[in-house]
């Protein structure tokens, strides 16, 4: 049964420096009952450095339907729980989705509750330079299917375009995006590292970006977020 106080918690944790953390997020981990994390042993650097103590038990895109089971079990016999990702806010382009949804679906009078704070996407859109009144996230791009038709919406998109990318992928990336893009003068942006020792902003032209990364193959890795300038561009 649950009662009228009782909170699902959904807390954005840093994207790479631990001080983008907010005091209410600090204060809420150190209150409820468990943490949900995506990988225990990313979460507990952070927990560490505050000296929080909660336990914690992983919930990730491998876990099974058994796993979600057991939550809201937990959940039913009185446990508060905050769930959080290994970096930026949960359930945005993560596993957490699900779980918010099968919670909601299960337990519809139980408070969820969004304690906000950094996300990667509206970081790198935030120092981009690029059009952000109104903007298009596109998440991780599928491996293979529907990949270039990804590609040709982003093409024709006169809203800025923003997605994540694997340094596994981002010079193949780039290459669709140089074939695709063409001459149309659509500003393209990479951020790297954001928040980090190696923080880096690469910005110009689909080939530019594409030129600068095949000369720096020391820089194609961390978290990468991508950057396609509105077609319609100021």
């Amino acid at each position: 049964m649950i009662n009228n106080e009782q909170t699902f918690y959904v807390i954005a944790t840093p994207i790479g420096n631990l001080e983008d953390v907010t005091l209410r997020a600090l204060r809420i981990m150190k209150e409820v009952d468990l943490i949900l994390c995506e990988d225990t042993r990313v979460t507990r650097k952070l927990l560490s450095a505050y000296e929080i103590k909660t336990a914690t038990m992983s919930y990730h895109a491998q876990s099974k339907i058994e796993k979600i089971e057991k939550i809201i079990e937990m959940i039913e016999e009185g446990k508060t729980i905050a769930l959080v990702s290994d970096a930026g806010t949960p359930a945005i382009s993560d596993p957490g989705s699900l779980l918010v949804s099968k919670i909601r679906e299960q337990l519809p009078d139980l408070k969820i509750v969004a304690v906000p704070g950094a996300n990667a996407a509206v970081a790198a859109l935030s120092i981009s330079g690029l059009p952000s009144s109104d903007f298009l996230f596109l998440g991780f791009l599928p491996h293979k299917k529907g990949r270039e038709t990804l590609f040709k919406e982003v093409t024709a998109s006169e809203r800025t375009v923003v997605f994540y990318e694997s340094p596994h992928r981002i010079l193949k990336t780039l290459e669709s995006l140089k074939q695709h893009l063409g001459d149309t003068g659509r500003m393209v942006v990479v951020a790297r590292e954001l928040t980090k020792i190696y923080e880096e902003i690469v910005r110009g032209s689909a080939t530019e970006v594409l030129t600068y990364f095949e000369e720096h193959a020391d820089k194609v890795r961390g978290e990468i977020v991508v950057l396609v300038g509105a077609s319609m561009l100021y």
